[in-house]
Parts: structure tokens; sequence; C-alpha cells
């Protein structure tokens, strides 16, 4: 009985070939997209989960009151961990980290990697698994390290045993390897490719060992019994505990949400990549939901080809339910079809699509869950595609067909033009979000961002390098590729260190002020592009400007109307005298305000040097010359740098990602839309080709068809046009709703999308139009 159904279904499809290419073809292109969709889905939700421990294990973050205003911070002080592993009931674990940039070195060999310094508990609440050595004995020895194993083979070679073995750490500190443990996956929120006893880094530092002092990443495991409310409830006392006066408080931040929702606000959460995967699901399903449309128009819009054959069966004693099964197995097969091409283009797709979004999905056929989805979205789509037209087909009569009678397609008519109208709606969406994705991008990119990026490199440096800085600011300049250099104790573009409890006199109460601070050198300034809007600059002499600051444009409105030159800024036992205020500059994040910054003239703290080369000369040969001049001064550590404009583009990835992925799906939803026009124009063009005969002998033009032809398909892209507009008016004015500096949605955007949605439909239904006007009206007219 089956295989009877399937057989009839062949021929028939291969009796009405292009129909049936147009359904298959939509079909795949809309099950690809949504393919896509899904697997990067798949890699956002497989996030953390390969941590034996993911139902115990929690971030530890610090809300800290500004201005009224709750922030959240990634960094807590020192001795919490250890306080919270002694006084809290059901913290089983616990542990600080701090996240650096090491050069390892063994023999000539030397490479540069990110880990972590870290308690013991680490590798335990990490759940890592030693491939030599174990975690009893990891951390004993002071001098110990644990790498990765695709760090040991990049030091020792594949093959060779590390443990036991020395490493040379900043070409200062020697490391004994104590073990080697399996490479990370690359869907963790917090990588890292070695570690080592935190006790290295601290050093015996005092401040570490002081609340107050937030610098560390603290995490925790709970015990399996614990209650996490109580737990929890414990965890926010605590800083104020230990802290008299304190208007910081901590908090539990599960592993589950490290990575999909790390977005606070307010001390609390709202939001992050959850966002985005909510939203590229919805979008799957639309996407679906237009290829099945399409198939939908395409079947019932052949409903009076297929009448006699429906007519023919009844009358030969087919029963409803057997022409019902037989046109379901007809979309089920169409849809198969389309699923087994869907593979071939994910194929071909795929690669560039790792690109775009920068990742490494796979398309994972041995994974039987991929196996049974992608059956599940064949039968999902078949039936969903193949029901309406079924059940619609299915209920000719056949007296009526037989005798010749016009089959009346009543409802049908409206449905395929509702039908028509929601997928142009969607695609008309797609278009307008697309726009005001990039006009978001480049509102903010464009933005005065008060320093110059382009021809700008920061190199991270270490501290021995402080020292030498001087003569190689010089050598860089003789090269005649260099402006100048500077040093910096943080990224440009990142927050860096910051504090509050400073005083001024004028002004407003601003002790709980969050001020950011850049330790520079005197030619800070100069090297990056940044504008002294009043006062002066540092001075050559360090000691006579080490009680000297430059202060940012929104903080100097702070002290007041007056100048604040001469102002004296405290805090504690300090106090520092302002000389000149620098005109506010974007850092952080770029699509809102800046926190105020207070920059002194000290470099002893320095992390990074930018340079800026001298325009006009090639960049690869201004690389060389820096290269030459670094080798020389800093033999020990490998030339690595970033492009600041680089790292610049780099803030705004999500933005990107939402702004391309919105561009191929538009694409994708137009071609779509498209094919079921194209399909509905030959259609009606077949329909009306003795009409258009008639009209030709009586004199009508070849314009004049083509207009009548086209005008009611442009009639509902002019109502899907109606409806769109408002649909992502609402939706783009939500979004922007996150972003303090954002564009206006203006009128044009619409009419632009308008305009290009009237095109693209003219474009398709003219093809068919002008076929049908230019036909001979003998052979339209003659019988049969």
């Amino acid at each position: 009985m089956i295989l009877n159904y399937i057989k009839i279904a062949f021929r028939t499809l291969l009796k009405n070939k292009g129909y049936s290419f147009l359904n298959i073809f939509g079909l795949a292109i809309g099950i690809t997209c949504a393919s896509l969709i899904f697997l990067w889905v798949e890699d956002e939700l497989s996030f953390n989960t390969n941590f034996d421990k993911q139902d115990q294990v929690y971030y530890v973050p610090t809300n800290q009151n500004y201005e009224g205003e709750w922030r959240t911070f990634y960094s807590t002080p020192g001795p919490l961990a250890q306080d919270m592993l002694d006084e809290i009931p059901g913290i089983v674990r616990a542990t600080r980290s701090s996240l650096e940039e090491r050069l390892f070195a063994v023999g000539d060999n030397s490479i540069t990697r990110r880990g972590r310094y870290a308690d013991v508990d680490f590798l335990d609440i990490f759940s890592v698994k030693f491939i030599e050595g174990n975690r009893e004995n990891a951390f004993r020895n002071p001098e110990a390290i644990v790498l990765t194993q695709e760090t040991a083979e990049q030091l020792f070679g594949k093959g060779e045993k590390a443990l036991g073995k020395v490493v040379r750490v900043s070409n200062k500190d020697n490391y004994l390897v104590t073990g080697v443990i399996e490479d990370l996956p690359n869907n963790v929120s917090f990588p890292f490719s070695w570690v080592a006893p935190f006790e290295r880094y601290s050093d015996g530092a005092q401040w570490m060992t002081e609340y107050g002092s937030n610098f560390s990443d603290t995490f925790v495991q709970l015990a399996p019994e614990a209650n996490f409310n109580a737990v929890d409830n414990k965890v926010r006392q605590i800083v104020q505990q230990k802290d008299e006066g304190s208007d910081t408080y901590a908090f539990l931040h599960s592993i589950k949400d490290w990575h999909l929702r790390s977005k606070f606000e307010g001390g609390e959460i709202a939001g992050g990549r959850i966002t985005y995967v909510r939203l590229f699901t919805i979008i799957a399903f639309v996407i679906l939901l237009i290829a099945c449309i399409n198939f939908m128009n395409l079947s019932t819009a052949r409903s009076e080809k297929r009448a006699n054959e429906v007519g023919v069966r009844k009358a030969m004693g087919s029963g409803r339910g057997r022409l019902i099964t037989q046109f379901i197995s007809e979309a089920l097969i169409l849809s198969f079809i389309a699923t087994i091409l869907s593979i071939v283009l994910l194929a071909m797709i795929l690669p560039q699509f790792n690109l775009i979004i920068d990742k490494n999905l796979a398309l994972g056929l041995s994974n039987p869950m991929h196996i049974l989805s992608l059956v599940g979205v064949a039968v999902v789509c078949g039936l969903l595609a193949g029901l309406y037209p079924a059940f619609y087909l299915s209920s000719f009569k056949p007296v009526e067909v037989l005798k010749g009678l016009k089959v009346t397609e009543g409802s049908a008519t409206l449905i395929r033009k509702g039908l028509v109208i929601g997928q142009f709606t969607i695609s008309i969406v797609f278009i307008i979000v697309t726009i005001l994705v990039y006009q978001q991008i480049q509102h903010a990119k464009n933005r005065e961002l008060g320093y110059d990026k382009d021809q700008l490199l920061s190199m991270r440096i270490n501290r021995d390098f402080i020292p030498k800085f001087n003569v190689v600011q010089q050598e860089l300049i003789r090269t005649g590729s260099v402006d100048n250099a500077t040093l910096c104790n943080s990224e440009l573009l990142n927050g860096g260190n910051n504090g509050s409890g400073f005083k001024w006199k004028g002004g407003t109460d601003t002790e709980d002020v969050l001020i950011s601070f850049r330790n520079v050198t005197q030619s800070f300034f100069e090297t990056t592009g940044m504008e002294i809007i009043e006062g002066r600059g540092f001075s050559n002499n360090v000691e006579a400007d080490s009680t000297s600051v430059l202060i940012s444009e929104s903080l100097a409105k702070m002290m007041g109307d007056e100048s604040p030159i001469g102002n004296i800024i405290s805090r504690e036992e300090d106090a520092m005298e302002v000389v000149g205020v620098v005109k506010d500059y974007v850092y952080g994040d770029m699509f809102d305000a800046s926190d105020p910054v207070l920059f002194m003239h000290f470099h002893g703290y320095a992390r990074y040097m930018f340079i800026k080369t001298k325009a006009g000369v090639p960049i690869n040969e201004a690389l060389s010359d820096i290269e030459a001049v670094m080798k020389t001064h800093n033999p020990a550590f490998p030339f690595e740098y970033t492009f600041v404009d680089d790292a610049f583009d780099a803030k705004f990835k999500n933005e990107q990602l939402i702004g391309e992925l919105s561009q191929i799906f538009a694409i994708l939803a137009i071609l779509i839309s498209c094919l079921g026009l194209f399909g509905l124009a030959t259609y009606t063009a077949e329909q009306r080709r003795k009409e258009i005969g008639i009209r030709k002998v009586l004199g009508a033009s070849v314009s004049g068809i083509v207009k009548l032809l086209s005008k009611d398909f442009l009639k509902l892209v002019g109502i899907s046009i109606v409806v769109a507009i408002p649909l992502a008016w609402y939706f783009m004015q939500d979004w922007l709703q996150d972003y303090a500096y954002r564009i206006e949605i203006n009128w044009w955007v619409f009419a632009i999308a308008g305009i290009a949605a009237i095109l693209i439909a003219l474009l398709t239904v003219s093809f068919q139009a002008i076929k049908a006007a230019v036909t001979n009206p003998a052979e339209s007219l003659k019988t049969e």
C-alpha cells in the first residue's frame, strides 16, 4: 500500500517537473537556512556543558554602587574565596584566579599563552583530566605549573613527556611541569592553556590579601545537597561583614549562565547571548514557514490542473482519505528530496558560514540527533506544507470537474494571497532590520572617538622592558617609520584599573564616582592623538610631575563651572594637582558614555606600549623596522602586536553578527518568496493565456498586458509593505533601547525597503508576464 502511494506520487511529481523543482528548491533553501541556525544555536547552548560538576560550579561577581546605580564587575577581593570556604556551609571548594599572558621558553622554542594563576581547588572545580601527573601533587611545589596537552606538545614536541621538565617563563622565572591535562574544548567561557599556583602570582603582596582591592576572579563549588538560595544569601552578606561600610556585595552566577546570560543591568541578569539564541531560533522557524508557505501557494495554485485527476480517481472509487494520503505522500517525498538537497547545500555553505560567525561548526551526520533532527524537519515541513493542499484538492466534486465546469477556488485564492502577503512581509522586515543594524554599527564607529585609532599598534610588554623604553622610543623614531611611542597600564579601548573615593573642591559630592586610572608616559597624548583642551600635558621630568594629573572633560565638568586647573584631587593620603584637561574619549562600551578618566605620569605599572606609525610609510615596512628594534632590545620575546583599529572593530562583533546574518536571511527569504511568486506568475499566465491572446488580437500592447498581469501581485506586495513597516519599527525600536548611543529610525529606511520589495517582485513577475505577452495569439487561441 505504502509503496503504491510512493509510486503514484513519484509519477505525478515527474509529470509536473517545473512546479516540483520550485517546491523542492524553495524547501531546500528554507531547511538549509534553518539548519545553519540550529547548528549555531546548538553550539551556543553547549558552552560549559563538558564540565562534570556543572550543576554545582559558580562564578562570584560583585555588584558595586556608584552614584546610586548598581554596576556588576567580575573582579573580587583576594581573601574572599578562602573566607567563603571557611565560613559558608554548602561551599566545598573555592579558588582565586587571575588570567595572565606569559611567554614560555624551552631552549630556543618560545610561545606566548594565556593561562591562570589559581588555588589548587581550581583543578577540581573545572574537572581537569590529567594525562601526566595528578591533582594531589600538582601544586605541592610552589614553582609548579600544569600545562594543557597542546601547550606541552608545542614546547617539548609531540609524544615527548613533559612531567618533571623545566619551563622558562617571561625570560625570568623557572617553572617545574607537575602535570599535563587534556585540552579544553572550544565551547568554554574561561579557557586557559596553563595553571600555576596563585602564590606565585601574589608573591606576598599585602594589597592582595585585603578587602577593597578587587582584582581576582573567584570560583566556588557547592555541595550537591546545598540549598542555592541559602548559600547565595550568605555570599551576598560576606563582603560587607568583612569590609564594614562597603557598598559592595558578591553573588553566585551559575556556570550554565556564564555564556548565555552575562549581561547585567542594575545588578541583575538582563540577558546576553541568550537574546540572540532566541531571536535566531525564531528566525529559523520563520524561514521554514516561508518555505512551507511557498509550497502551499504553488500546490493550491495548480488546483485547476489537478481537478480532472481528482475527478477521475473519485469516479473510480478512491475515497477522500486515500486522496489526502496521496497528496500528503507527494508533499513528504518533496520534503525529503529537499532535505537531501539541503545537506548538499550545507556542505557547500558551512565553511563560509563559519567564517562569518567565527566558529568551527560541523554538519555532524554521524551524530544520530542530527539525522533525527533532519528527518523531523522533513516530516514537519512535508505535513505543514502538504496538509492544506491535500484537504483542498481532495474536496473537489467529481461530477463538476468531469463535466468540465471551472473549479471554484473560493477561499483558496484568499488564502493564497494572504500567504504571499505573509512571505513578503517577513522579507521586507528582514530588509529593514539589515539596514538599521548597519546604520547603528556605523553610527557608533563614526562617532567622535577622542583618539586616532588608525596606524596605531598595541604591544604587550613585561616589566623588564620598562627601563629600556626611553632608548627604544628614540630608536623607533629614528627609523623614520614611527611618529611616536608611549607606555600605559591599560589597553586603550578597555576599562583598565578604576576606583572611587576621590575628593576635590567645588562641584557636587562625587566620592562614589567610578574613575578609571591611566598611568602613562609623557608622549601618551601625542601618540594616541588625544586632545588636551585646557592646561598642559606632562613634562619630560617624571619626578617634577609625580603629583600632577590630567583629567578627562567629563571629570572636569563634575568639579563645577570654574576651571579645574590647579584644583587638588585627593584620595586618602594622596593629593594630586590638575594641570590639564583631555577631551573625552570612547572606551569600554562603544555605544555608551565612558567613565571619567584620571591620567598620572607614572609608568612603573605599564603593561602596554602603543606605537604610532608614520603616515605614508607602507605598513609592512614600518612593521619590519619596529621588529628590528624590538629584537635588539627585547630578544627573548616574540614580536607580537595588534592594530588598535582591528581591536576597535572587534568591539562590534555581536552587532556585526546580527547585521550579517540578517542580510543573509533577508536574501534567502526574498529568494524563497520570489520562487513562489515566479510559480504563481507562471500559473496566472497559463490560466489567462486565451484572454491574453484575445486582448492581443484586439490590439493590446505588450506593455499593457505586462501591466495587467503584474498589477495584482504588486497590490499584494503593497499590502505587505503596509504590514511590515509598523512591525519592523516596533522590533527595531525595542532593540535600539539597549544602546545609550543610538540612531533615530528615519522614514527613508522604510521607503528603501518598500521600493526594493516592489522592484524585486516586479522583476520576478515581469519575466513570465513578458513571456506571455509576446506569445503568438494564434498559439494560445487554437483549440486542442
